[in-house]
């Protein structure tokens, strides 16, 4: 029965794995019963990080052990797929938010997004770097979506005027990455979602139609 023991288990073929999982459509129950695995996976990996048993996600999610190994027939497959479903969930929020607030609104909210999106990224550090070690292609793959994003947000608010046009996407980005490092503590998301109203009103300052 694969990956029981070693997490580590057959590197190499945790692409193949995933592209043959998720290539073909899905029923409904079967995406489903998908969609209920990384839901609880990704609280599980966040909270109990990489050594988290397999057998509970699935009790969890209602499915028998033998589902989540035909979804994800490795562990890194299941990490692989929970990390990319958060970063895919950042970056289409862009557009949504984009469709729905001011583009100054928007960039404040896809901000404060992100800071949801580094808690993740902080809980799973241990799942994060089993990826790193087990050679995943995916870091190469999503290189650049969120640079991107940013920079699109950024630009339509210096386009309406409501933030200042000297401004840099890429330092952007990094004051917003330096929130991942900060020390840790109950108050973390409170004091993290600070730090991105005082980096918009930054923004905002001397823009020739502030928000």
């Amino acid at each position: 029965m694969p990956i029981t023991g070693n997490p580590l288990s057959r590197p190499s073929d945790t692409s193949a794995a995933t592209a043959k999982t998720s290539d073909r459509p899905l029923r409904a129950d079967a995406k489903r019963n998908r969609d209920r695995l990384l839901n609880v996976a990704a609280r599980a990996f966040a909270t109990d990080g990489v050594d988290t048993s397999l057998e509970g996600i699935a009790r969890e999610a209602g499915v028998g052990i033998g589902t989540l190994y035909r979804h994800f027939p490795t562990r890194e497959a299941l990490i692989e797929a929970v990390y990319r479903r958060e970063l895919e969930a950042l970056v289409s929020a862009a557009e949504t938010l984009s469709a729905t607030r001011s583009p100054d609104e928007a960039l404040a909210g896809w901000m404060q997004r992100f800071v949801d999106y580094i808690a993740t990224k902080r809980g799973m550090k241990d799942s994060l770097k089993l990826l790193i070690e087990s050679n995943s292609p995916l870091f190469a793959e999503v290189s650049g979506l969120i640079p991107r994003t940013l920079t699109d947000l950024l630009d339509k608010a210096v386009a309406a005027g409501s933030v200042r046009a000297d401004v840099d996407s890429a330092d952007v980005l990094h004051a917003l990455s330096s929130i991942y490092s900060a020390s840790d503590g109950p108050d973390w998301t409170e004091r993290s979602r600070r730090l991105v109203r005082l980096l918009m009103d930054g923004l905002r300052y001397g823009a020739p139609n502030p928000g």
